[in-house]
This record gives C-alpha cells, structure tokens and sequence, in this order.
C-alpha cells in the first residue's frame, strides 16, 4: 500500500493555497465545501476567486510565495504553472511538517486527493497514488452509480438514533437490528424521503426487535418481502435496487417470464422457488399467496421477483393486499415493463409527435369478457399494445377491424422482447396474423398497433421486417 489512507478533519482549520488560476479554483472549492477557512496566495486570482474574496469566502494575500505564509496552516495546496514555486512550497511545508500536496506532482506531495463520492457523511475516497487519475475518475463514476442519492440522509438518520438503540437493546441484538434497518423498509423509506414514514417503521421496529432479528442471528420474527419487476428479460436491464434487494433475500419466488441470468443476479446461497403459471390459473397465484406470508412470517426476506412490472399485468396488487391484510412489511420496485422494453429495442417509438400522442397497454386475455372499448382502440394516432395477445391475434384482428380500424394500419409483432433472439414481425392489420403464422410466433410476445410501428429505426437492437409477401427479412444483431 502506497498510501495509508486517511479523512482529515478541516472543519474552522486554517489552509493555504499558492496559485490563483484554474486548478486553485477546484481546490478551493474543495476546500470551503469541508469547511476551511481559506488564504490564496497569489499576485492576481481568477475571476471566480475574485469574487469569493469579495463576499469574504476566502482570504487573499496579493503576494508571492514567502514560507512564512505557511505559519499556522493545517493543509497546503500548490497550484502553480511554476515548478521552482512549487518546489519551494514542498519545501516549506515539510519543513513545518505540514500535509503538502502539489498538483500533478507525486513526488513534491506527502498527500494527494482522492476521487470522491461525496454523500456526506458517507464519504468514498478512491485513488490511484497518482498513478492514473482518469481510471480513478472512472471507478468513483462506477461507484456513485450505485449508491443512493439520499445514502447520507440515512447515516444521519441512523446516528441521531443510535442512544436510543443503545439503550433498548443489548450488544448482541444492535448488529442485525441495524442491518434490519439499511436493507429494510426503514432505510428505503429514508432513501425515497418518506421521513415521516421511516420514524413511524423505525419504532416500530425498535419495538418489536426481538422478533425483527434476521434467522441467521437466531431470531424468527416477522419478515419482509421484495416485490421485484425483473424487466422484459435482458438482465442489464434490472434496476440497480432490484439488484440490492435480490442480494439480501433469503429466498426468491419467481416466474416462468424470468430467464437464469437474471435469476442468477440473487444471492448465491438463496432458496430459489418456481411459482409459474400460465395465464388464468388463479390457483397457483393462491399459491404463491401463501408462499410469500409463510416465509414472510418464519422472518425470511422473500424476493418475489416478476417478469416486467409488478403493476403492469403483474398481479402485484393483489399480492400488495395480501400482505396488507398479514401485516407483512414490503417493498416495492418497479421493472421496465415488456411494452417499453420490446418497443425500445425494436426501435419503435410508442409516442411520437406526428403519429401517436398516446399509448394504451391491453391485457390480451380480457378477450374472454370482450369489455374492452374496441372504438377507442382502433381509432387513429396512438399506440396499443397487446400483452399475452398472440393466441387471440386473429380476434383481436378482427375486433379493430369491426371497429373501424382499416386493413392498411401497421402491426408488428415483438416475440422474446431483449432477448439475444428477439424476432421484430412488422406488417399491417391485413397481414400480421399470416405473418405470426408463417413465423410460427410463440409467446411471450406483444402485438404492438399504430403508425408508430412502421417507423424505420437503423438504429434498433433487433430488426426482423415482414416483406409485403409474408416472408420475412432478418436484420443483425448488434
């Protein structure tokens, strides 16, 4: 280890920067968002120094560099385009033995700066020793991805708390209690700025700790469960708090719409359970009811993982009003559901400004009750999609046309949506079930109408064309 990596309070403390150009103005800035109190020295400054010296953010001395002006600093900067000047400020401050950096110098420093990802307090600190300060930047970018935006409201939240769980709970019980509370529903009600809903779930839980403490801790309270959309397939695609939540569960439920390699992003050692069904099998969606209240209450974390969007065709809501009823905590994360992602990745656009200016999502089973305002769906300059349509693509043909949708309106047919093999099956109302046919479409598929679908996209990740004779034109996968 090159470095001993260290966070240096500066809080009220005195800092020196030597330089008044470009690169001072970043350390600056630095400087004062930790709280320093400021001195630039520097025959001229910046503008934006200028200013700040102005409104009294930093104090300037109008000078070159004499090592007296070291006297009483904590930290120092060099920041000239001068090499001998910086030489000469190392110099003075190890000397004093005061922390020195010199920009883009290494061997003049006996600090450099870090990367940072700031979610104060939490801060991330990465470094190259100087090495690479791009790959640096790179690795913070990748980090700062990942951690919530509000992860600092939560360490706040925490730590005003922490006497208080002190006192409630012994040494043992603290650990889990708090892991309870950063992967639970306290911490992602913190993390959605539900304030008033974290305090309320944050006493409850204190209360309640002895039946809170996770199996593995010896406790068997209450559980929680995840309710996951997993997208239209491509795992990329998974919502970086889907992918949080799958590595704390303790067992997943999932669907036949949720390929291996999004499955294969839960923890390692999760119990994994096959809840398939196929559609209007109301049966093993009871089953899969009392799946989630059984784990939930032996106080597992049960992930149920949906293909798409809990909400969209998902049965999440009536899974919501289950564990309402139970008093089963939950946590909802939304997918991209099947329509945006076939849409996206065939390059049809589902609004666009000259050819749709709405979108309508159709569940292709409620062909059996025919309620559906078949009007309103075959009418001009909007998009419908049908979902789980393809064994009822002649009727729902045939139902547009009897509503007045003419022959010519474009169809397109999306089949295993962000797949490696997803097929893109484009044609008109006349000729979309022969072409389903000829292609031998199986589900999952959409059927996507409206003039969007005949938007040609160079760009889309998948192009499979229909010729106006039925055959079919196979684009790259790129």
């Amino acid at each position: 280890m090159d470095y001993l990596p260290l966070f240096l309070q500066v809080r009220s403390q005195p800092a020196v920067i030597v330089g008044g150009g470009r690169v001072a103005v970043r350390k600056v800035n630095l400087l004062l968002r930790s709280g320093s109190h400021v001195t630039v020295i520097a025959p001229e400054l910046r503008e934006e120094l200028h200013e700040l010296a102005e409104r009294g953010e930093l104090r300037h001395i109008p000078a070159k560099f004499e090592p007296a002006h070291l006297d009483d600093a904590v930290i120092v900067i060099a920041a000239t385009n001068d090499h001998d000047v910086n030489a000469a400020v190392s110099a003075a401050s190890r000397a004093r033995r005061i922390p020195v950096n010199v920009v883009d110098d290494p061997a003049l420093s006996t600090f450099i700066f870090p990367a940072i990802v700031d979610r104060s307090p939490i801060i991330v600190a990465v470094s190259s020793g100087g090495e690479s300060p791009v790959l640096a930047r790179r690795v913070r970018e990748q980090i700062e991805a990942i951690l919530p935006e509000k992860l600092g409201a939560l360490a706040r939240f925490m730590g005003e708390r922490r006497k208080a769980v002190q006192r409630a709970l012994g040494i043992a019980a603290r650990r889990p209690f708090w892991e309870r509370i950063v992967g639970g529903i306290v911490g992602t009600r913190v993390l959605a700025g539900d304030a008033a809903g974290a305090e309320k779930a944050f006493e409850s839980e204190l209360r309640t700790s002895h039946l809170t403490t996770s199996p593995a801790t010896g406790g068997n309270g209450l559980g929680e469960v995840y309710l996951i959309g997993a997208g239209p397939g491509d795992p990329d695609l998974l919502t970086l708090r889907a992918l949080q939540l799958l590595q704390q569960a303790d067992v997943v439920l999932y669907d036949r719409l949720v390929p291996d390699a999004v499955l294969d992003r839960s923890r390692r050692d999760a119990e994994r359970v096959f809840v398939g069904k196929e559609a209007g099998n109301h049966t093993v969606q009871d089953r899969i009811h009392e799946l989630l209240v059984y784990y939930a209450r032996k106080g597992l974390r049960v992930a149920r993982l949906k293909g798409g969007d809990p909400f969209v065709f998902g049965r999440g809501g009536e899974e919501i009003e289950v564990l309402t009823r139970h008093g089963i905590p939950y946590i909802s994360v939304p997918g991209i559901t099947a329509a945006l992602g076939a849409a996206s990745y065939a390059g049809i656009p589902l609004t666009h400004r000259r050819l749709a200016q709405s979108v309508t999502f159709v569940a292709g089973h409620v062909l059996e009750g025919d309620s559906l305002d078949w009007r309103a769906l075959a009418g001009p300059r909007q998009t419908v999609v049908f979902y789980m349509g393809v064994s009822h693509l002649d009727r729902i043909v045939a139902k547009l046309r009897e509503a007045g949708a003419p022959a010519a309106h474009p169809a397109a047919i999306v089949e295993r949506a962000t797949h490696p093999e997803q097929r893109t099956l484009r044609g008109t109302l006349e000729t979309i079930a022969e072409i389903a046919r000829k292609a031998n479409v199986t589900a999952p598929a959409l059927l996507i109408v409206g003039e969007v679908t005949a938007f040609a996209s160079t760009d889309a990740l998948f192009t499979t064309d229909a010729r106006k004779d039925g055959s079919m034109s196979h684009g790259a996968f790129v």
